[in-house]
């Protein structure tokens, strides 16, 4: 596997992370209806566009397999194919993400455990909860920071 930092964020990438995307969500995200995850993949492509700091895991023919987004130092975003889950990418790619970019905090949905376990494994703490995600959606939050 190799990781890179996007620099060029062209419209088959932005595709390719897409795939990865609902392929993620469709496994983890269980409290989506497929209406709903619908509604949230239209707004992906712009967030992709968007976070100052993509970065994208490769498998060995160079196809993505998972992804994060960075802003100062908050954690927007971390993705890997359903395909790939389990195999460590996306312990390598938070990892990067703390050594390189001192991510120190993120937030997770609340009805997504296996994900508040992982970052729970990786050192992140809840400190908050909100009712509603950031677009005003009945999903709650738990905003985490690293305890070390």
């Amino acid at each position: 596997m190799k990781i890179i930092v996007v620099k060029n964020r062209t419209s088959f990438l932005i595709e390719q992370l897409l795939k990865v995307w609902e392929s993620s969500v469709k496994a983890t995200h269980l409290f989506l209806s497929s209406d709903e995850m619908n509604n949230v993949k239209q707004y992906v492509p712009q967030a992709l566009n968007g976070v100052p700091v993509l970065i994208v895991a490769e498998n060995e023919h160079g196809n993505p397999v998972g992804f994060m987004g960075v802003a100062e130092r908050i954690l927007e975003m971390l993705f890997v194919s359903n395909e790939s889950r389990g195999h460590g990418i996306g312990k390598q790619l938070l990892q990067y993400g703390i050594e390189d970019y001192s991510i120190n905090e993120l937030a997770v949905n609340e009805q997504n455990p296996a994900a508040k376990g992982f970052y729970e494994h990786m050192g992140f703490e809840v400190y908050k909860r909100t009712e509603l995600d950031e677009q005003g959606n009945p999903y709650p939050l738990l905003y985490m920071k690293r305890n070390w």
